[in-house]
């Protein structure tokens, strides 16, 4: 890593966020699984040196082996974009960046001791400068947030499992951590898709990069609207079995599905914390250690609870009727998997299932292998 210049200014106008803590755009799922950790005496430093087998260096050695590091003299206006999202989220130092030839759209941040961020050439080719400027300003959130070392965690274990699947029951214990992960992971991408927007600072721009990354470079066939229209489809269309469906769907993904990450997006976008950050007000990095456990999981508790009560998914609003005492729930059971109508209606003057759930819509969130904003960002 080489150390971050404050001389190095962003190339248009920008809010910057002096000594911003990552909690500041935390995802509350995110944000309570990381809090606990840093609050671990000695976790950091144990975690390490358990994770001392992973081939780090060996990682390190391919990308700078076979793949263009972005410098002055190598992708300069990658470089522009990296020290003005290092700059506006105050990172102390401005991790080394690749470019990676692969036309599949993707962009990751890993390494143990010090993060490193890699883009692929489909992801440079397909994003135009503003867009761009969202995914680096994502993957420097991933840097903040510590994410790097648990992403390359996830990497090594995922390729470990593939190489033990012939074992009986060797590939059972890895793939229950990695199905952990990649849930906690899923919850991170949508936290770093908020820092790509504090980087960025044009909620246009980070719409649009989703968009291409979900249906390629043809804007003008594409529209914003009409794209999260499809989330809100996607969140309340179909019946239980549809629900499952999803779930089952998205358990082998590392990346929230994209229509939902820029829905999750545009709405934290338009809350008063969001409005709060960009006035400045906004936790601090030295204030970190203060955090309570206690209060950081009391807000995530209560975000997955407001989640389930304004849900429009058929099987959250099922849980919300069964939480609220709803009458006659096999009846309702029966009616949701087979498509009957009048489930509600059951059970003796039971609440319906939209009677139980009727209230404001709930919150977003940030891709797949966005792995970069689309495959891995």
């Amino acid at each position: 890593m080489t150390d971050h210049s404050h001389e190095s200014v962003p190339s248009r106008q920008r809010r910057r966020y002096p000594g911003i803590s990552s909690r500041a755009y935390e995802h509350p799922a995110d944000r309570s699984a990381l809090v606990a950790l840093r609050r671990l005496s000695g976790f950091d430093t144990v975690f390490k040196a358990l994770s001392g087998l992973l081939p780090e260096r060996s990682l390190r050695l391919l990308f700078l082996s076979d793949s263009v590091r972005v410098s002055d003299a190598q992708f300069a206006h990658l470089n522009d974009m990296l020290r003005d999202a290092c700059y506006i989220l105050d990172l102390e130092k401005v991790p080394p960046m690749y470019v990676n030839q692969d036309p599949r759209p993707n962009a990751m941040c890993i390494g143990l001791d010090e993060p490193i961020i890699v883009v692929t050439t489909g992801l440079v080719e397909l994003l135009d400068e503003e867009e761009m400027r969202a995914v680096v300003g994502h993957e420097v959130g991933h840097a903040l947030s510590g994410h790097a070392v648990y992403r390359t965690i996830l990497l090594f274990l995922t390729n470990l499992a593939l190489k033990v699947a012939w074992i009986p029951l060797g590939n059972v214990a890895i793939m229950a951590i990695v199905t952990a992960l990649r849930e906690w992971f899923r919850k991170s991408e949508l936290s770093a898709d908020r820092a790509g927007l504090l980087v960025g600072q044009d909620i246009k721009a980070s719409m649009r990069g989703l968009m291409k990354i979900a249906g390629g470079n043809h804007l003008h066939e594409m529209n914003v609207d009409a794209f999260l229209a499809q989330a809100e489809e996607y969140e309340k269309g179909g019946d239980l079995r549809d629900s499952v469906l999803k779930i089952l769907n998205v358990l082998p993904r590392s990346h929230p599905f994209t229509t939902v990450r820029a829905a999750e997006l545009k709405k934290w976008s338009e809350t008063r914390d969001y409005q709060r950050i960009v006035d400045g007000h906004y936790p601090r990095r030295d204030e970190d250690k203060d955090t309570s456990v206690t209060d950081s999981f009391r807000e995530s508790a209560a975000h997955y609870a407001d989640t389930v009560r304004t849900s429009k998914d058929p099987l959250m609003k099922l849980v919300g009727d069964i939480a609220g005492g709803a009458g006659d729930l096999g009846g309702k059971l029966r009616d949701k998997f087979t498509g009957a109508a009048g489930g509600g209606a059951r059970g003796g003057g039971g609440a319906t299932t939209k009677d139980a759930t009727d209230g404001p819509d709930g919150t977003w969130r940030r891709a797949d292998p966005e792995e970069g904003p689309g495959a891995e960002s």
